[in-house]
């Protein structure tokens, strides 16, 4: 495939729930009707069914994970460094989906789509979810596109945590699972910048409890996104990248307007962010992070909520991570190694922080290329 060639890809939508049997019932204790699932698929399925690999995203992901949808797209999928033709996880060999989450903003049902029964903006009447719920809405997707079996589950981050509920809620329909830079239950410092994020959108006057008006400015879901953006990059990344270089100024301002680097490079990250973010997505993504913890229905004993896993595992994590540190991973590792789990791990020298697992391509890139061609050799073999 030329390099210049565009790698074009539809995004798809499986709607379900439409009767009160059919709907997705939620760990909150509520159910949530006509759901819409907005994915995407690349590659052929084998006859065998035995080349499925499922891309999970994290919080501010979505569907739309490698290629483009028309060739004046400027940029392609968020992870288009490692998927796609020819790429570590090969489209020409696997059959690769990515759908977005319940709860989201680009296509899934999220707090901004109509509720069924009112004709209106869901908005804050949106049910609280769990990465439980997330999953369980992936199911339905798996069953609608008749996938018997993962060959793997692939995500880094939230996505990971995903990739970790599959595996203790359905431990028969994987080969192999692949976390990235992610962790078994939120830490209490995670939770805590949560909150705080939160608390910058509640607290905005623009946000009006959720019903804002399009045009409006999100000042609070910005400030969010330039909090969370500091725990995804390292010291020594801003050092290399920033250090303590001024924007458009020689001097100090002696004011409270931006002077650094830095500051107006948060500034356009939280600006951006708010073009293709939704505000009360961010609140229930969010909360949905801040329960996830696989252990709390064992007691909080780890080993013990692993205990059906049945499938192999690729643990990764940075160096320089400490959103996510690698001493979580090696956690998880030691769980399902007391399970008499098989498990590789790798810890990887980054000084990119936790957006490692999106800007380390090659080092991460041949792990897990390395990973899936082997799982697929030895499930064909059987």
């Amino acid at each position: 495939m030329s390099e210049n060639t565009a790698y074009l890809v539809k995004p798809r939508d499986f709607l379900f729930g439409e009767s009160e049997d059919d709907a997705l019932e939620l760990d909150c204790g509520k159910k949530l009707y006509s759901v819409n699932i907005r994915y995407e698929t690349y590659g052929e399925l084998l006859p065998d069914g035995s080349n499925a690999v499922l891309i999970l995203h994290a919080l501010s992901g979505d569907a739309h994970v490698c290629g483009r949808h028309s060739p004046d797209d400027r940029k392609p999928g968020w992870w288009d460094e490692m998927v796609g033709p020819g790429k570590p996880i090969d489209t020409d060999k696997y059959f690769v989906v990515c759908s977005n989450v319940i709860g989201g903003c680009s296509g899934s049902t999220g707090p901004r789509s109509l509720n069924p029964r009112t004709g209106k903006r869901y908005n804050m009447d949106f049910p609280v979810i769990t990465m439980a719920d997330m999953v369980r809405a992936q199911k339905r997707l798996m069953e609608h596109l008749k996938i018997k079996k993962w060959l793997s589950l692939v995500g880094g981050s939230m996505g990971g945590m995903q990739a970790l509920e599959w595996a203790i809620t359905y431990p028969d329909l994987m080969e192999s699972v692949i976390p990235i830079a992610t962790t078994a239950r939120l830490s209490p410092q995670a939770i805590a910048f949560d909150w705080v994020g939160r608390e910058a959108i509640l607290t905005d006057t623009n946000w009006r409890d959720g019903n804002y008006s399009e045009n409006s400015e999100q000042k609070g879901l910005s400030i969010a996104r330039m909090l969370a953006h500091i725990t995804y990059l390292s010291d020594e990344s801003m050092h290399h990248k920033f250090g303590r270089e001024l924007q458009d100024t020689a001097s100090y301002s002696f004011d409270f307007k931006r002077n650094f680097a830095v500051e107006s490079y948060l500034e356009y990250q939280g600006r951006r962010f708010t073009e293709r973010f939704d505000a009360n997505s961010y609140l229930y993504i969010t909360r949905a992070n801040d329960y996830f913890d696989i252990s709390a229905k064992a007691g909080g004993e780890l080993a013990k909520a692993l205990e059906p896993v049945k499938c192999r595992f690729l643990v990764v994590s940075f160096s320089s991570d400490w959103l996510f540190p690698a001493a979580q991973s090696v956690e998880l590792v030691k769980a399902l190694l007391k399970n008499r789990a098989e498990v590789s791990y790798c810890d990887i020298k980054s000084s990119y922080g936790h957006d490692a697992f999106l800007l380390e391509a090659d080092t991460l890139g041949k792990m897990i290329s390395d990973f899936l061609r082997n799982r697929l050799e030895a499930v064909r073999g059987r």
